[in-house]
């Protein structure tokens, strides 16, 4: 019992932490928004590199200069994706990325090309997955702050700085009701198993949450419009997008691990694992959201 107790305490304090982290990146200003997800990309590429070596040990082999130069050119992506919100010594940070970018483009391979004992295609092409995995998903991340989307109907309420936060806030915020929800019902009246990946999800679980997400964020985007500026059908939708894409992400990163024969991706935060355990839904929902804010709103 004193075990589960201390559990409950190092679990509890973590989340507090992360909360608290997570509120003050998304909402105090560009920069702290940046930072935030920037420290949350190389997490995950760390991460996504130490479980890829452990399915295939090749993969340990790449050069350090492959190992580091792709996290580095994945933040080039995310740099690109900031618009022109942010600046620093008189370039945006989206120009910076350009021209990092295809500096990165040129040099990585003429490097891997003049130090590597072999060129791999299948350590390249690990790489090139994670890129579009978790760069390009972070990237989407920055487009969708630092994009402003006129609000449906005139209102004062928020300035444009503020409307950019919106999206990303409600889309956060859908992944925990979705996981939050289908724990606490797959707990009540889970019986049927959902997916051999994960044993632990059940059909009740998942179906209850992805309704239970949808009608919570469907509330609280009718009770606080027009200050979000975005029509409740809208919400349904992210709130959709996210419980389904993000359930998928979920599984994706189950069966990552359960190939690397791991139980967490990392321990990073005490209880919780690492940063995919912890952002495994969202970086799959990202995309998904982010072309349904193009096709529907631009």
């Amino acid at each position: 019992m004193a075990l589960n107790v201390q559990t409950f305490k190092t679990r509890s304090l973590t989340a507090v932490v992360f909360v608290v982290v997570m509120l003050t990146g998304l909402l105090w200003s560009h920069w702290s928004f940046f930072i935030l997800f920037s420290i949350i990309h190389f997490g995950c590429w760390t991460e996504y590199q130490k479980l890829i070596g452990l399915i295939d040990p090749d993969y340990n082999t790449i050069t350090p200069f492959h190992k580091y130069g792709v996290k580095l050119a994945g933040w080039c992506i995310m740099l690109y994706f900031t618009g022109d919100q942010i600046a620093l010594f008189g370039m945006h940070l989206h120009e910076i990325g350009w021209w990092l970018g295809l500096l990165f483009f040129f040099i990585l391979p003429i490097v891997e090309l003049l130090f590597a004992r072999e060129i791999k295609p299948k350590n390249i092409a690990y790489s090139a997955l994670g890129l579009l995995y978790i760069s390009v998903a972070w990237g989407l991340m920055m487009s969708l702050r630092s994009s402003f989307i006129p609000p449906i109907k005139d209102s004062l309420s928020l300035s444009p700085d503020s409307w950019g936060k919106v999206i990303p806030i409600g889309l956060i915020c859908s992944i925990w009701i979705n996981d939050t929800m289908a724990y606490i019902v797959g707990s009540l009246i889970g019986k049927t198993p959902f997916s051999k990946i994960s044993p632990k999800k059940t059909w009740e679980g998942t179906v209850g949450g992805a309704i239970l997400c949808i009608v919570v964020i469907a509330l609280l985007g009718y009770f606080t419009a027009p200050a979000n500026g975005y029509h409740v059908m809208h919400w349904i939708a992210i709130a959709a997008i996210a419980a389904v894409v993000g359930t998928v992400g979920d599984l994706l990163e189950s069966k990552l691990k359960r190939v690397a024969d791991v139980k967490d991706s990392g321990h990073i935060m005490p209880g919780h694992g690492g940063f995919l355990d912890r952002f495994d839904s969202l970086l799959l929902a990202i995309p998904f959201v982010w072309l349904y804010i193009q096709l529907a709103l631009k």
